[in-house]
């Protein structure tokens, strides 16, 4: 909106020039953000505190999490005002990128709303049932796969509509034809929006994470969208893609403003409102930068997750099918899934755990960035 409005007052004054940056929008996006959610922040958890929307925690969970019944939940919706409002306000509403990755977040975060608003008026950790859920997330996956074969985002003369690159090859693509397109499309929104609601479980773990990603995307997305910078670098020149940089500057710093609330001991926690919608933006940033196969580096934490109870669940049921249930028991993989709660089960204090996932996250982000040079 601002773009629209700003931009082209820069021939009557120069200082409207800056309006045509990205890195200006993108900064300028990221400080909206983390201001909003200072502002609305108070308010929306005084609201949830009003309305009785608590946290709800099995029985049978770990002693140290008993205390944090009754906490706020459904915090992941200022998260979505604070990343939607000022990416609207900095980037232009026609760029098709922008566009497809807000639809996403909102979409997944309507998801985690429905989900979270269950598990509250039914007072269990159960909320939506997991094949609605998880239909939700495909039917999105399916419908984004489809469009960006039909109306790719980017010249087929540059790079197939079915493509995406790989780290660390200059120049190498894996293109896919149209079904297995989708299916992978449909994958990686999927699995990328439950591998941050796996994450989510302690005090500021998902979202100090998240804002390391949405960083890292921000900058992939600058880097991808110049021709000066693509040419340099031997990659993809991505049209219009820069602008991804102002939705990542957005998600960050609501990420950051969320934090300031849900840091140790949590005031509010994002629930699935916020890990689903956060999860399912940064999946479809890496689609659109044609990057998939980045964003197992880049949230390298998420993935580890993910595959910790991945591993758990099928190891304990095989074990149970072949060698019994207390064989099962007695052999799990990790002392509990999934990852950050197996090293909480080791004696790591809850803090320890949430400051070293943090360092892990850094190093992925670096390593990722590596990847510009390393080919």
């Amino acid at each position: 909106m601002l773009y629209s409005l700003l931009s082209p007052l820069a021939k009557s004054h120069i200082f409207f020039n800056l309006f045509t940056y990205i890195s200006f929008r993108a900064a300028g996006a990221t400080v909206t953000a983390l201001l909003l959610a200072f502002l609305v922040g108070p308010l929306i958890v005084r609201r949830l505190t009003r309305l009785k929307v608590g946290q709800v925690v099995r029985v049978d969970f770990l002693s140290t999490h008993q205390g944090k019944r009754g906490t706020p939940t459904m915090g992941g919706l200022i998260i979505l005002l604070s990343t939607v409002i000022p990416t609207l306000l900095w980037a232009p509403l026609t760029n098709r990128f922008v566009v497809v990755a807000l639809l996403a977040t909102v979409w997944m975060g309507l998801i985690g709303f429905v989900d979270d608003y269950l598990k509250v008026l039914q007072g269990r950790s159960r909320g939506l049932v997991a094949s609605w859920k998880l239909s939700g997330q495909v039917v999105f996956g399916v419908a984004l796969g489809l469009y960006l074969w039909l109306r790719p985002l980017v010249p087929i003369e540059t790079i197939p509509a079915t493509a995406t690159t790989l780290p660390f090859l200059k120049f190498v693509i894996l293109n896919f034809s149209p079904v297995a397109f989708v299916a992978f499309v449909t994958f990686i929104v999927t699995g990328s929006s439950n591998a941050v609601n796996l994450t989510d479980g302690l005090d500021g773990l998902a979202t100090g994470l998240a804002a390391i990603s949405a960083a890292a995307f921000a900058l992939f997305a600058y880097i991808f969208g110049r021709v000066d910078a693509t040419g340099y670098l031997n990659l993809y020149y991505l049209p219009g893609a820069g602008e991804l940089a102002v939705f990542g500057g957005s998600l960050m710093g609501a990420c950051l403003g969320f934090l300031w609330f849900n840091a140790h001991p949590a005031k509010v926690f994002m629930g699935d409102t916020g890990s689903l919608a956060i999860g399912g933006g940064l999946g479809t940033v890496a689609i659109l930068l044609k990057a998939e196969f980045l964003l197992a580096i880049i949230g390298g934490v998420f993935v580890a997750e993910a595959l910790s109870v991945l591993i758990q669940t099928g190891v304990f049921k095989w074990y149970r099918r072949t060698r019994g249930r207390e064989f099962a028991e007695a052999n799990r993989v990790f002392r509990m899934a999934p990852l950050h709660h197996h090293f909480e089960k080791l004696g790591w204090a809850e803090s320890l755990v949430v400051t070293r996932f943090y360092i892990l996250g850094i190093l992925c982000a670096l390593l990722a960035l590596t990847t510009l040079k390393v080919r």
